[in-house]
């Protein structure tokens, strides 16, 4: 059973009409009225209220029986979507970490004083420049890495 029929029966199971449900949930009847339409569904919040003010469990609220009906796939589809984006967050941290290091480098190396000694031996710090260069390498390409897979992932689920 869809999510929209399983609200519906439960309200008439408790005999309320959709004002009385959403004076229950804090929610309006227009809310009450296309959650059982399935135009849109609830957020986690109220589902939590709805298991409360009703003594189901959530499984019972959100699973509605032993298939998937749209809500569970839409809390398995924003559960995903949240990981994507703490993972892309956290690259984004990286690369952004990288590309700092690297126009740090490169700018202690402009700023350096290379010298000869008396016994004439160069003094430079060289060894600053590819290191720099790395860095920043390594940084755009964890941009590009990032750019890549979300338009990838977009091309996925437009499919």
């Amino acid at each position: 059973m869809d999510f929209g029929k399983q609200i519906k029966q439960i309200r008439l199971d408790k005999n309320l009409t959709q004002e009385q449900m959403g004076i229950m949930l804090n929610v309006t009847r227009q809310s009450i009225s296309n959650w059982e339409n399935n135009k849109n569904l609830p957020d986690l919040e109220l589902l939590v209220s709805m298991s409360k003010v009703f003594s189901l469990s959530l499984d019972q609220l959100i699973l509605g029986g032993n298939d998937m009906n749209n809500l569970t796939e839409k809390l398995i589809k924003d559960g995903s979507e949240t990981r994507r984006a703490k993972f892309n967050l956290i690259l984004v941290i990286i690369g952004t970490a990288l590309l700092c290091i690297g126009a740090s480098c490169l700018i202690i190396k402009g700023m350096s004083v290379e010298y000869v000694d008396a016994q004439g031996i160069l003094h430079e710090n060289f060894f600053i420049l590819p290191i720099g260069f790395l860095f920043l390498f390594s940084g755009i390409a964890t941009f590009c890495i990032v750019g890549i897979k979300n338009i990838t992932t977009r091309i996925n689920s437009k499919s």
